[in-house]
């Protein structure tokens, strides 16, 4: 588990957010509905909606079982599963509504919602379905189709009797079909017939309850939900909530509308109570501070726990219920209350209260008074009597409260006792899990919340882990495991000790939070803490301490015993071993140049708080730690250091602080207290000139007197940065004096300066300065330049104004009289000629009110000066005290004014009484009164958002000194004045200055807000710009700048939209703002996505939107120079990447312009590539990409000038005539375009094909990679004599006599014939006789194909043992065979093309005698490994058994083309000839058929046995063999079988529901199984008859011709079927079958296919087209053969390369290799498959391409094979060019060399056939020809001289008198 804990700490408990371990399902709308925990081994089931999980305790997957969706409708009753429903069906989901454990029969009882309610029993290992019992009505438990409606107890009995199960449900309205309670009877047997059924029903009682049809009248919609059900002692309980009757009809919702009250209530039952007489009812709630809590939520049965018991008066074993109630008694699901509590009940005082209303009734005390019923005795285990109905007791019982939550309403219970406390783990709505520990029935704590399930509610359903230590919870879709405790997230003792949880205690020398049994030693003393009080504590002695101290005692309380030693830490500062006495801790203090040097800052400086730890040596972790503070007094000053907390003494002559008193030197010079400290003390504002010589004189008190050699006291003034030092008088003890100086300070600036000064003595000892006195220095001149300001200055600076020079000086620097000075308040203290320079505004309305800024010099220096002495355009303006700046500033207040007065000056008169001309001041420029106007309102529409700028025209609309602007009674912002025109955002009356309202006729409506509805496309690019958004939405016109935005993580971005109507506007997407390397690779969703429309908040973020951002198209080059050389006409295309983003949005693409020079280009558009048809032009052109704001120039193209026909051919042309002109250019044009258009066609066509290989490159690399370690685990077994090579005989059977096993050549025969044979076989082996006897064979008309065939093998095993001969025969009829095809005029080419000569096939077989050893050295291994390629990669998907497709393959006419959905299992199997062998692992398909499943098996069992020694298929059972012994027969077809209509499907093994890592035999073929049908039926339609018909050895004509046809099952016209149906089976129109499906989806499985097995492809070819081999020369025959092909050429002179070459083509590869492709079986000892085959012809067809020389045009209608490897064969046509080529640079093969090795071949296998048994099988022949063979040779001058004719008579008369 990742804890990502964030710890809030609340007054009561933790609230901590973990990453659980949890399960999603693959749906999300297969919501869970139940959970059970197998106490055993701790599995979890969930049972969800469609599927029921089986999870491993971390919650993985282990194996899943699927329960629907499946056809129903809610009213088919009984289901249409049992009989037909008249009902419209419908695909409905299968909820489920029960989840039991049976643990006595190790089964799961799963039951849905589909079908009425019917029940699964699976077995709990594997989930394999044992029983589904449906066909009674007692099969059905529930119609509801709510999880949370039906509830389940199993009750035990003893061993012998079975288990009966107690079934609560709702009825939802059918109380006819369903009781809502029974007892059922739980059959071991899952398939038995009375599973479910009542455990007793007569026509009287059962063992149920029903509702009465009664109560429907009274309450309509009446039904009683179960929420909780358990047993204990002798009963059953059911918890339950139910509507309340006690009202009459007036109760029920329906009659009066008010709302229904319900109630909940305990139900009990006993056990063995079979007619139900022991039913009581009992209703419970819970009240806390006066709220009642009546709805039950959820409950769970735990028991009491020894701290709870006593609170409660239990025993601590006994059963307590505790359970939620929601706030009140109605159920309000919409605005449902969020107040609930947490309830404990005990179940003892429940059934004290049943027991009571038993004997009550008993009693009489109700309406039964019966004498003899008194007497009864009521226990408590009475189980009621059969006279008696059903009790309710009306009293309630009332539950303890423990916890109540007014906000996080809670759903769940769940509880345990951990060491004598009662924990309760409650679910709530939002996903949390609240844990509360109970230690009575008024204290319940809540110590921890988590957040268990990202989206809550929490479900009913909670379970613990097997060990405690997890709790299961589960929301509708995730399903988490949270730890019960989470000890770990506590640092500290108290926090750990303090959380209240019991799990947690604190493992003391190990400082971590912990369950006592992890923590070491937790036994010993002290060493495991579970009390706060048990936290160890430290206590330092002293607390404190100087730097320069060293030893520390510390005093430890609660430690263990600390033998193994400790260390004490100082931080990071030091660390030192300590000595332990006792509880006592003695540690030194680090070295003082180990410590922090402590800086002074103010008191606190002097101090270092550091944390001191103790570490333990035993675990090396600290245990305990206490803060400890350093102090360092020598960074003290006096004042500080005796004011100092710690023990600080002053030396006053050392000038030094110290903690250690007696180092000072005198004891009068020993300072304890701040008034004995020499300092300055407090004085007034030190004052001093510049450039003037003066002294400063200080007071101070116990200023030391110098000790005999220390220096004197000096004064130290630091002024702009440098440092003054002036000599000082120490008067006395308390005066100190700076000598006489002049001091200066640059600028004019600063009018005074003030300057720090400290009094030193004896070089750099300071005197303490507490009052922080400073000098200030001042100039009279500075910032003073008129005489209204000169003599505002402070009075203390002696500052006047000097009036002869017109300056501010000091009054001794003025040379005047002292009547020409002016001071203040002196005689003369008031400045003449006031000036204005400036006034603001200068335009107002005539109303008043504006407030008018004047500015100026010598404006007075007391406001009473100007107070009534202002007037501006002749009216008065009334001075503001606030706003006037003596000699400065005056503001004032305008009158109002008369309609006559226009304009005019300002005045001022400085002074009081009558204004003189010298202390008058008059504007230069006037003030005008003016009247403002307002025009016109744009725009006059905005959003009620507001935010709209307005634009508001007029005239003076800038008048007077403030504008307010509203609209109707709202303010509205103001943003700026441009011109006459202010700018205002909303929300118009126009104020001007107070007074002035301008009012205007113009309108502003307000409209809705702006909406927007949709976005198209929803995707863009990265780039700026570069993609036009439509956006739909309403009142979109009424905003002037609308921006689209775009924000990633803290960025945002903005972008323009266009408005084109009230309803639409087009945007460009805004740019994302994301990391370069980010925008190349992958999409993102933006953070945030919306528009900004003036003020309107609700769109900025649009929650509506899917948004998407996809990377930028790229580029490549169009070459590496950057130059691309064309012919006209010829397409240009680009490459790159991300051309089509991704994305869902159909036909919405990226727009691209391609321009080549200036004009653009058609385009076509594929993920990688642009298709573009270059324009008509010649010459260099700059090629440029545009799409949206991104430009790429991949290059320059070179269009080269081509024209048709040349300038002089041309005119003579024309001179031949004008009409023959026209004819050939206009021939010339059309067959321009049309190769244009083909070679376009074949580009598209490559492109497409380029596209499709790229796209499934991946899924090809996984599959070879994969492929590649099971072919290298393959050959790695079968190097050297692995691979299964046939022996020579059978190999050249085989290949000479295709599909005859037992050829007579192999047997003896009888003796009488042999001397004619011998004779014969004289004859045969003269040269001149064989070339007669073949030539007239031939010529004979009834000499078929297949006999040329027949006698050209037999012909060659008899000259087997003399190959020379047989080579010079061959020689001869070839040379023959060359000469007759050149005569009848033949195309050369065709010569050796097809078998229609014996010379023919003797070459074939020529080559196949002498090739063995090159096939078993080189060629053979590369063969085999294709082979064995093949069949895996065919096996990885499914094949189809009956029709040979499959979905991996080369052929098309192979390729099911449908989607199969198959899983990949592993099966164990056991070897069927050692049993006790390991188990070999098999991987097989849950779609194969148990055929191709024991096929696979055989397979990988035999892995390196030859086929022809293995176990047969047919001859084998599969067996199942499940736990306990059980097993099964598997076969293809049994009384299992399914059939619909008139086609039966062969068992798969998910029919069988055979799971991952099943056990599986082959056992010897049984006469019966349990599950098989008749022998006959078996042995008829098995699946491996279908395969058998295609166990043809032969090169076969057609693959079409070997597809099993679907044939009917003879008796019962039943048509089989396995993967795909072929619906016209037997006649099948070609057009249906084998029309091509979507091509791009064949084409990708072809190409995957191709993909998977070219290394295999090109190794074959590689060997086979290759001179040189690994330890193997190039075998003679082919150099000897080509040689010979050679001298037939030279002699016929045929000197065309095309010729020779498809002559050794025909002769060897066509011949001999592709034969041998396609029929490895020739070869070696295996089995071929149909569809092997196909694919095997595929490459034979690709071989034969590859030697051919004539080009193959390509186009859409070209067969799959030839596309699929229509790049490859131009390289392999290369490699059989050089292969021809280098054999014929070989050195000639003498005749000698050649015979010599005829010969050693011919002794190798000389005795391989019965040359007898040969030699009859070629005499049949001449027994049919004999008269055309003999006339022959009468005819033939050489075989007259030899007497041959004579001799076969001879021979003739021989055989007949034998015979």
């Amino acid at each position: 588990t990742v804890f990502i804990c964030i710890m809030l700490i609340h007054q009561y408990h933790v609230i901590c957010t973990l990453n659980y371990s949890s399960f999603r399902a693959e749906n999300p709308q297969w919501t869970f509905n139940h959970l059970a925990v197998d106490y055993r081994n701790g599995n979890v089931y969930l049972g969800a909606v469609n599927r029921i999980y089986k999870l491993s305790p971390s919650l993985e997957v282990q194996v899943s079982h699927e329960t629907g969706p499946d056809e129903d409708n809610r009213k088919c009753y009984p289901p249409r599963i049992v009989q037909p429903c008249s009902e419209p069906l419908s695909l409905t989901n299968n909820v489920n509504k029960m989840l039991l454990m049976d643990y006595r029969e190790n089964r799961l009882l799963a039951c849905g919602s589909l079908y009425q309610g019917i029940c699964k029993l699976l077995r709990l290992d594997d989930l394999f379905k044992l029983g589904e019992p449906f066909h009674k009505k007692e099969h059905y438990l529930s119609g509801v189709n709510e999880s949370g409606s039906v509830f389940g107890v199993i009750v035990s009995y003893s061993t012998a009797s079975p288990d009966m199960l107690f079934i609560a449900t709702a009825v939802d309205g059918k109380p006819e079909y369903f009781p809502t309670i029974s007892s059922r009877k739980l059959a071991r047997n899952s398939e038995e017939d009375g599973m479910f059924a009542y455990v007793f029903h007569d026509e009287f009682v059962a063992s149920m309850i029903k509702i009465p049809s009664d109560t429907f009248t009274v309450i309509p919609d009446f039904d009683i939900y179960y929420i909780y059900g358990f047993a204990s002692g002798n009963f059953v309980y059911f918890l339950t909530l139910q509507p309340e009757m006690g009202g009459g009809p007036t109760t029920g919702s329906s009659s009066t509308g008010r709302e229904q009250v319900y109630t909940s209530k305990i139900v009990r039952l006993c056990k063995d109570d079979t007619a139900f007489n022991s039913y009581v009812e009992v209703p419970i709630g819970c009240i806390s501070g006066n709220v009642e809590y009546r709805l039950l939520e959820a409950a769970y049965l735990s028991k009491a726990g020894a701290i709870l018991a006593r609170s409660l008066d239990v025993a601590p074993d006994d059963d307590v219920l505790f359970a939620v109630f929601s706030k009140g008694q109605k159920r309000r699901p919409r605005q449902a209350s969020q107040d609930s509590a947490l309830c404990v009940f005990s179940l003892r005082k429940i059934n004290e209260k049943i027991k009571e209303r038993l004997q009550s009734c008993y009693k009489g005390e109700g309406t039964l008074d019966l004498a003899w019923l008194k007497l009864l005795t009521i226990d408590d285990d009475f189980c009621g009597l059969d006279m008696n109905a059903p009790l309710g007791v009306s009293e309630m019982v009332r539950g303890k409260p423990l916890f109540s939550d007014g906000v996080d309403k809670m759903s769940s219970v769940i509880a345990y006792v951990y060491k004598n406390h009662s924990l309760v783990f409650v679910g709530t709505k939002s996903g949390r899990v609240k844990k509360i520990r109970v230690d009575g029935s008024s204290r319940a704590q809540q110590y921890e919340t988590v957040q268990a399930v990202e989206n809550g509610p929490i479900l009913r359903d909670m379970a613990f882990s097997s060990d405690h230590h997890y709790l299961y919870v589960m929301s509708d879709t995730q399903l988490s495991r949270v730890p019960v405790e989470a000890c770990g997230q506590y640092s500290t003792c108290t926090e750990c000790l303090g959380s209240g949880d019991p799990h947690c205690g604190w493992c003391v020398l190990h400082n971590m939070c912990t369950r006592k049994e992890k923590c070491e030693r937790s036994s010993e003393p002290r060493r495991f803490a579970s009390d706060i009080k048990q936290c160890v504590r430290l206590s330092v002695h002293p607390n404190n301490i100087s730097v320069s101290q060293f030893s520390l005692v510390l005093e430890a309380h609660n430690v263990p015993e600390l033998s193994a030693g400790v260390n004490c830490t100082f931080e990071d500062l030091a660390e030192m071993s300590g000595l332990v006495e006792g509880n006592r801790i003695k540690c030194f203090s680090p070295a003082e140049k180990e410590m922090p040097r402590i800086i002074t800052r103010g008191r606190r400086g002097s101090r270092s708080i550091v944390q001191l730890y103790l570490k333990s040596k035993e675990t090396g972790l600290a245990f305990a730690n206490t803060s400890f503070v350093f102090y360092n007094c020598s960074v003290h000053k006096c004042l500080s250091c005796v004011s100092s907390p710690y023990q600080c003494h002053w030396c006053k002559y050392r000038h030094d602080c110290t903690h250690d008193p007696r180092t000072c030197s005198f004891q009068e010079g020993r300072v304890k207290k701040p008034e004995g400290c020499p300092q300055l003390l407090p004085a007034d504002r030190i004052l001093v000139p510049v450039n003037v010589v003066k002294p400063i004189t200080l007071r101070a008190k116990n200023l030391p007197q110098p000790q005999s050699g220390q220096r004197g006291y000096e004064c130290l003034l630091t002024i702009q940065g440098n440092e003054h030092r002036v000599p000082a008088l120490r008067f006395n003890s308390s005066s100190v004096q700076c000598q006489n100086t002049s001091y200066f300070y640059d600028g004019m600036e600063m009018s005074s300066l003030p300057v720090e000064l400290t009094v030193i003595w004896n070089g750099d000892f300071s005197i303490d300065n507490p009052a922080h006195n400073k000098v200030h220095l001042y100039k009279c001149d500075a910032q003073r330049g008129s005489c209204g300001l000169c003599l505002k200055a402070d009075p203390l600076f002696g500052c006047v104004w000097c009036k002869g020079e017109n300056r501010c000086t000091l009054k001794q620097h003025c040379p005047h009289p002292e009547n020409q000075w002016l001071e203040h308040n002196g005689i003369n203290s008031k400045c003449t000629h006031p000036r204005i320079t400036q006034i603001t505004p200068l335009r107002g309305p005539r109303e008043g009110g504006t407030l008018v800024t004047i500015r100026g010099e010598n404006l007075g220096l007391d406001f009473r000066e100007i107070q009534d002495n202002v007037k501006v355009a002749e009216v008065d303006c009334t001075p503001i005290r606030e706003g006037y700046i003596p000699a400065e500033q005056i503001v004032c207040e305008m009158g109002k004014a008369e309609k006559s007065q226009y304009t005019g000056n300002v005045q001022v008169c400085v002074g009081v009484g009558e204004c003189r001309p010298e202390f008058m001041a008059k504007s230069s420029k006037y003030y005008y009164f003016v009247i403002p106007r307002i025009i016109n309102l744009k725009p006059s529409r905005g959003p009620v958002s507001g935010g709209t700028i307005v634009n508001i025209t007029g005239s003076h609309l800038d008048a007077g000194s403030n504008v307010s602007i509203m609209f109707k009674d709202q303010p509205c912002t103001y943003v700026r004045l441009v011109g006459s025109k202010p700018e205002l955002i909303l929300p118009i009356t126009l104020k001007q200055s107070i007074k002035t309202s301008v009012k205007a006729r113009v309108s502003q409506t307000y409209v809705e807000d702006p909406t927007i509805t949709k976005i198209e496309p929803e995707w863009s690019i990265y780039r700026y710009g570069s993609r036009a958004l439509t956006v739909t939405g309403t009142n979109l016109d009424i905003i002037q700048t609308p921006l689209i935005r775009a924000k990633y993580n803290s960025h945002e971005t903005f972008n323009l939209c266009r408005v084109l109507s009230p309803t639409t506007m087009l945007c460009q997407a805004p740019e994302l703002p994301i990391s370069l390397a980010r925008q190349q690779e992958a999409s993102t969703r933006p953070t945030e996505f919306g528009f900004k429309l003036d003020d309107v908040l609700s769109l900025m973020a649009l929650n509506n939107t899917n948004f998407i951002y996809y990377p930028n198209p790229e580029f490549e080059p169009l070459s590496v120079s950057g130059v691309l050389e064309l012919k006209p006409g010829s397409p240009i295309i680009l490459k790159g990447r991300h051309f089509l983003p991704p994305t869902n949005s159909g036909n919405v693409k990226l727009n691209y312009t391609v321009l080549i020079g200036e004009k653009p280009c058609m385009l076509t558009v594929s993920e990688t590539q642009l298709l573009c048809e270059s324009p008509n032009l010649t010459g260099r052109h700059k090629v440029l990409a545009r799409v949206g704001g991104i430009e790429f120039s991949p290059g320059v193209v070179h269009i080269m000038s081509d024209s048709p026909l040349s300038s002089s051919a041309i005119i003579g042309i024309a001179a031949a005539g004008a009409l023959l002109i026209l004819v050939i250019v206009v021939v010339l044009i059309a067959y321009k375009r049309k190769s244009r258009e083909s070679d376009l066609t074949l580009k598209r066509l490559q492109m497409q094909m380029d596209n499709l290989e790229s796209r499934v490159a991946l899924e090809c690399k996984e599959a070879f990679a994969e492929l590649q370690t099971d072919i290298h685990e393959l050959t790695s077994d079968l190097d050297g004599a692995g691979i299964p090579f046939l022996d020579y005989r059978t190999y050249t059977m085989r290949v000479l006599f295709p599909g005859i096993e037992e050829h007579p050549v192999l047997r003896d025969l009888e003796d009488q014939v042999e001397k004619g044979l011998k004779l014969f076989g004289q004859l045969i082996n003269n040269k001149v006789f064989l070339l007669c006897f073949i030539r007239t064979l031939e010529a004979q008309r009834g000499f078929s194909m297949r006999d040329r065939g027949n006698v050209a093998s037999l012909i060659m095993t008899v000259l087997q043992s003399k190959l020379e001969y047989a080579t010079d025969v061959l020689k001869h009829l070839l040379s023959d065979l060359i000469d007759r095809n050149l005569e009848s005029k033949n195309h050369p080419k065709l010569l050796l093309r097809r078998t229609e000569s014996v010379a023919e096939k003797m070459l074939t077989n020529w080559f196949t005698f002498l090739l063995y050893k090159f096939l078993k050295e080189c060629a053979g291994e590369p063969l085999f490994s294709l082979f064995c390629a093949i069949k895996q990669q065919m096996e990885k998907g499914p094949i189809d058994s009956i029709t040979g497709e499959a979905r991996y393959s080369l052929s098309e006419d192979k390729l099911i083309r449908q989607q199969i959905d198959y899983k990949t299992l592993v099966v164990n199997c056991i070897h069927p000839e050692n049993e006790k062998s390991p188990e070999i692992q098999v991987k097989v398909l849950n779609c194969d058929t148990i055929s191709q499943v024991k096929e696979k098996i055989l397979d990988a069992i035999y892995k390196n046995v030859p086929h022809s020694h293995r176990l047969k298929a047919s001859d084998m059972d599969l067996e199942w063999r499940q736990g306990r012994g059980q097993r099964m027969i598997l076969q293809d077809e049994d009384v299992t079988t399914k059939i619909e209509g008139d086609w039966k499907r062969l068992n798969l093994l998910c029919h069988y529901q055979v799971p991952d890592n099943a056990v599986m035999a082959l056992v010897p073929k049984q006469v019966t199984a349990y599950n098989s049908v008749n022998n006959s039926t078996v042995s008829r339609t098995s699946a491996s008859k279908y395969e058998n018909m295609i166990k043809y050895t032969g090169s076969p004509d057609s693959l079409r011709s070997r597809t099993p046809m679907i044939t009917p099952d003879l008796e019962s016209g039943v048509k089989v079927w396995h993967l795909v149906k072929n619906h016209e089976h037997g006649d099948q129109k070609e057009g249906d079958r084998g029309s091509k499906m979507v091509s791009e989806i064949y084409l990708t499985r072809l190409l995957a296919t191709k993909g998977t097995l070219q290394k295999f492809v090109d190794d074959l070819f590689e060997t086979i087209f290759s001179t040189a081999h690994r330890g193997s020369a190039l075998p003679l025959a082919i150099k000897y053969m080509f040689d010979f092909l050679d001298e037939q050429a030279d002699k016929h002179n045929i000197h065309d390369p095309h010729v020779r070459h498809t002559w050794k083509s025909n002769c060897l590869p066509l011949r001999f290799w592709v034969n041998v492709i396609k029929n490895p079986q020739f070869v070696f000892d295996i089995h071929k498959s149909s569809i092997t085959d196909a694919c095997l012809s595929v490459v034979a067809q690709t071989f034969m391409d590859s030697c051919s020389t004539s080009e193959h045009r390509l186009g859409k209608d070209s067969p799959s094979n030839k596309l699929l490897y229509a790049k490859d064969i131009p390289s392999y046509k290369s490699w059989v060019e050089r292969y021809y080529s280098d054999i014929s640079k070989m050195q000639a093969i003498s005749d000698q060399d050649m015979n010599a090795y005829l010969a050693e071949q011919s002794r190798m296998h000389m005795n391989e056939f019965n040359s007898m048994s040969s030699l009859s099988e070629i005499y049949s022949y001449v027994g049919k020809y004999t008269e055309e063979i003999v006339c022959s040779l009468e005819q033939d001058d050489a075989a007259r001289k030899q007497r041959l004719a004579f001799k076969l008579e001879q021979v003739v008369a021989f055989m007949s008198l034998e015979s």
